[in-house]
């Protein structure tokens, strides 16, 4: 059946067209002005030539690069590995929370405290006491510095993501839990087959978040003396006395970030497409 629209319809359209197209110019317009006025801005001040071959060192960042980068390879594998324990922890970590009954009251205090402890120090801090207290004991081989980054991480976002999961558990409807249980489904059951499909789709937008915030915190496994990509830019400035390889190794982290933020952005403008759907705004 093919549908006729009106010729009101179509100049509504070609309004709105042109209004986006409008709109897109003026943004970049207004964006080039800011950027050119900051520049400017920079370059009248006293100290700009100083901070220019301080910081913005191309000769000093093409003689950096290829170690910075290789030090980023193992910021990856750290984020890449704990990202998928903390994601199996947090899962965990979440059920026993939630579970019912008194005889569960220890394992849900013991959770309690865990996650009110590890969400309330700061990760440094936690990297200082796994990455040198626990090797102090004298109980485990030598490990790489990698391997006590990693864990520390893992213990750390493992209280967040848990959390994020526990909310989003919460979320569901109680009538979901008393119709799986009604259907003869175990606890277990209801928990993977029920709610955790419904609580992820809740959730996935401030899980996503949650990743990009630990993208960036890879990098604090260098107080360990992981040779990562901010021990390799702290290298090369201690031989040239310049700390422009501490802003390519920023920038690699920024790199690497952008993606997940982007889609981050979509996914989570997708969700309200989908939840305003059908509805008046």
């Amino acid at each position: 059946m093919q549908v006729t629209v009106s010729a009101l319809e179509l100049e509504r359209r070609r309004y709105r067209a042109g209004r986006a197209r409008r709109s897109v110019w003026v943004g970049i317009a207004s964006t080039l002005v800011f950027a050119a006025l900051v520049v400017v801005g920079l370059s009248l001040t006293p100290g700009w030539p100083v901070v220019r071959s301080t910081f913005f060192d191309l000769g000093e960042a093409r003689e950096a690069f290829p170690r910075v980068l290789q030090g980023i390879w193992l910021n990856i594998r750290v984020l890449l590995t704990s990202a998928v324990v903390i994601l199996l922890f947090s899962v965990i970590v979440s059920a026993l929370r939630t579970l019912r009954g008194a005889v569960f009251l220890p394992v849900r205090l013991l959770m309690t405290g865990y996650t009110d402890l590890f969400r309330g120090m700061p990760l440094i801090i936690v990297l200082y006491l796994v990455g040198f207290g626990i090797p102090a004991l004298g109980f485990f081989p030598r490990l790489p510095a990698e391997f006590w980054g990693t864990l520390a991480l893992v213990v750390t976002y493992t209280a967040y993501v848990s959390e994020v999961f526990r909310a989003g558990l919460e979320a569901v409807h109680p009538s979901q839990r008393l119709a799986a249980r009604a259907l003869g489904l175990s606890y277990g059951q209801t928990l993977r087959l029920v709610l955790l499909p419904q609580a992820l789709r809740k959730v996935t937008p401030a899980l996503m978040n949650d990743f990009v915030s630990l993208q960036k915190d890879v990098g604090l496994i260098s107080v360990l003396g992981a040779v990562d990509a901010v021990r390799s830019a702290q290298i090369e400035t201690s031989l040239s006395f310049n700390f422009t390889p501490y802003l390519l190794a920023g920038l690699m982290f920024v790199v690497l970030a952008i993606p997940m933020i982007r889609l981050t952005d979509w996914y989570s403008a997708r969700l309200q497409r989908r939840e305003q759907m059908g509805s008046i705004v």
